[in-house]
């Protein structure tokens, strides 16, 4: 039947696989990733390939993933925008079982492949999502600590979630092909365009699937750690979230009731977090401040959202 996982009776069967990580002018975090997705994939008794897709217009990851060699194969993805690169990175993966992305700037656990293709044998869902750790290059500033600005969801595996980014993300190429998936050109500069893929594969009847133990080392560098920073990634977070959410509403009268929620949630975190930062001020709690501000930019991120308002976070100069 269309839009579900192709069944098999074989759980020991050798999948063929491609990793592949998106880059974009990170020779170091690429030169630090290489190693580590050539060894697992070597290791692997599957049939696993790796490939980079730099979004470069350049090309500038060309001479390091050549000189790396290994069976290490590049691509050159110049459309600017990131979901041009996550296409080209289905286009590459030809009639591959299942295609897992890593970012450049992340470090997988020593069995991080082999635990996310454990979880999909499994069960065999659409897709299997892996957590992501920060570790920073400098010390975090007291609030944004307090804001927590960088705790990230941890789910025992097995849970089943219905949205995921592409930071640790394994797919089942048969189910994605069969529903005709593809990442929104729309949200390239925007950003989003995997949240939107992902709620689109849930949406479809595609399973997605938690796996805790495969974890991936997320580097933070300094110019990521700045209160300007977080805050407009959590801006950017909530007008993801309202954009999204419209364009998997394609029915006019649904999407003006959607409009209308949208706006008492972007609401009630602008109201919310503002009454926040105030008691946080009059308490003298550095953490009612901090979280209340981050309350108050994904809100106003969702309400500019939902007015068609759209932050471009991959936008180049």
């Amino acid at each position: 039947m269309k839009g579900e996982p192709v069944p098999t009776d074989r759980p020991n069967d050798v999948l063929r696989i491609v990793v592949a990580a998106l880059t974009f002018r990170r020779p170091d975090d690429l030169a630090a990733l290489l190693p580590a997705l050539a060894d697992q994939a070597g290791r692997s008794t599957d049939d696993v390939s790796v490939l980079i897709v730099d979004n470069d217009p350049d090309g500038g990851a060309r001479g390091l993933v050549e000189a790396f060699g290994r069976g290490v194969r590049y691509h050159h993805a110049p459309e600017p925008g990131i979901a041009a690169a996550r296409n080209a990175a289905l286009d590459q993966a030809g009639d591959a079982d299942l295609l897992v992305f890593i970012d450049d700037d992340e470090r997988p656990v020593a069995q991080w492949l082999d635990l996310l293709v454990a979880t999909y044998r499994r069960s065999r869902p659409a897709a299997v999502v892996g957590p992501v750790v920060s570790e920073y290059a400098v010390e975090l500033d007291d609030w944004v600590k307090a804001g927590r600005f960088f705790d990230r969801r941890r789910m025992p595996t097995g849970t089943e979630t219905s949205v995921a980014a592409t930071n640790n993300l394994l797919l089942d190429l048969a189910f994605v092909r069969s529903i005709g998936l593809r990442f929104d050109l729309r949200f390239g500069i925007r950003g989003g365009s995997d949240t939107l893929f992902t709620r689109a594969l849930h949406a479809a009847g595609g399973r997605l699937v938690w796996c805790d133990e495969a974890i991936v080392t997320d580097v933070v560098p300094a110019k990521r750690t700045t209160r300007a920073w977080v805050l407009q990634r959590a801006y950017r977070s909530g007008n993801g979230d309202a954009l999204t959410s419209l364009a998997l509403t394609p029915a006019a009268s649904r999407r003006a009731l959607l409009r209308a929620r949208l706006v008492g949630r972007g609401g009630i975190r602008v109201l919310g977090g503002g009454a926040s930062m105030l008691a946080g001020r009059v308490g003298r709690r550095l953490d009612l401040q901090a979280r209340g501000r981050r309350t108050f930019a994904r809100g106003a991120g969702m309400l500019a959202g939902t007015l068609g308002v759209a932050y471009e976070e991959y936008k180049r100069s």
